[in-house]
């Protein structure tokens, strides 16, 4: 009955976990993947203007002039580098979606990194392209010559995330600058998907788009001003690639939402420098409180996520432990081929994360028989 290109499509692990969160009374919800914090004031009130001044209808595809100049302008600003086009998508999913839809063929590479976001994979057994993974563990930093040695004559693209969901790596500028030549000598499309280029807190945030011109850039603004639901996102790129995943975009999302194009007009005037700063601590405390519990972890150092070894058993029986004691996490293998390690989200307030860390250092042993 159904068609045969959802055969390998699998529902989210952490929908799964959404769903559990309904039936576990209060829970201590480490599971979330989007900010603790609310949209800043002014933008919701240049929403609600736009939604008085009856700016409900649909906008050209691409988005309004006004936020696409705005966006090539801040591409600019903080990538180095005009974008030959720019347009304005239903969230950084969207985009992702358009730009499998527009360049994966049946039987075409598409290499990934491996812990990856669970919509990658996915997508691209969506479009039946064929996922080629490069591993990340033990410490989920990317070794350029690992990608080199899964490149084939069929591969069509390579999906770079920086910082990364599930893990917190970022990416180097050194390394950004041996994959750009990689990919230059192998005539590779790169998808960089920098959701969370505003949450990098040790160093200062490298992309590359600005190393290398055939790529596609997915960035928005729904994780850097707490607006998840209000699905804006942005692509920047080749404009015979945008192109082509504009007129997709015409015939499925139509156009982002229009009150919310309107509305992000007004963020240059929000400084979010002091929630960058509150995650930043937020971090550390997770980090140091699970060192102390024993658990073996990498120290994060962007998005809102720390993705830690499971001390016992698999990553299933280790976060249904937690679960007993109302603490929800997710899985590692929502995200990857391994069952080794879990996701904490420390976007969540400071009374959350004491309780979850108490959990965690209860857990910390395995079960006695």
């Amino acid at each position: 009955m159904f068609a045969h290109r959802l055969e390998n499509v699998s529902a989210s692990g952490i929908r799964k976990i959404f769903e559990l969160a309904t039936q576990v009374e209060n829970p201590i919800n480490l599971s979330i993947g989007q900010p603790d914090f609310d949209v800043p004031a002014v933008i919701k009130q240049a929403a609600i203007r736009a939604i008085e001044n009856n700016q409900n209808t649909y906008t050209v595809t691409q988005g309004i002039e006004e936020l696409r100049l705005k966006i090539s302008e801040s591409i600019l600003q903080n990538r180095g580098r005009t974008p030959e086009s720019v347009f304005v998508s239903s969230g950084v999913s969207g985009g992702l979606f358009l730009a499998m839809m527009a360049l994966v063929n049946p039987g075409d590479e598409v290499i990934v990194p491996d812990p990856y976001f669970v919509v990658y994979k996915n997508l691209i057994h969506l479009v039946e392209g064929i996922p080629k993974y490069y591993n990340l563990y033990p410490d989920f930093e990317i070794k350029a010559e690992k990608i080199e040695s899964l490149i084939t004559e069929k591969t069509k693209l390579l999906i770079l995330n920086s910082p990364s969901n599930p893990t917190g790596s970022v990416i180097s500028k050194e390394t950004l600058v041996e994959i750009a030549e990689i990919a230059e000598k192998h005539n590779l499309i790169i998808v960089s998907d920098e959701i969370y280029s505003s949450f990098v807190y040790d160093e200062g945030f490298s992309s590359i788009y600005s190393y290398y011109p055939r790529t596609i850039l997915l960035d928005g603004y729904s994780k850097s001003y707490g607006m998840p639901g209000w699905r804006m996102g942005y692509v920047a790129g080749p404009s015979d690639i945008l192109a082509k995943m504009s007129t997709l975009q015409q015939f499925s999302f139509v156009c982002a939402p229009s009150f919310a194009q309107h509305a992000c007009l007004e963020v240059e005037k929000v400084d979010m420098t002091p929630w960058v700063k509150s995650y930043k601590k937020k971090r550390d405390f997770v980090y140091e409180a699970l060192l102390r519990s024993g658990y073996q972890v990498t120290k994060p150092r962007g998005s809102f996520y720390i993705y830690p070894s499971v001390p016992w058993g698999t990553d299933e029986e280790f976060c249904q432990a937690a679960v007993e004691r109302s603490l929800l996490m997710i899985p590692g293998s929502a995200f990857s081929s391994q069952n080794t390690h879990f996701r904490i989200s420390f976007a969540a307030s400071d009374d959350t994360l004491e309780k979850g860390v108490d959990v965690l250092a209860q857990i910390s042993q395995p079960p006695k028989k």
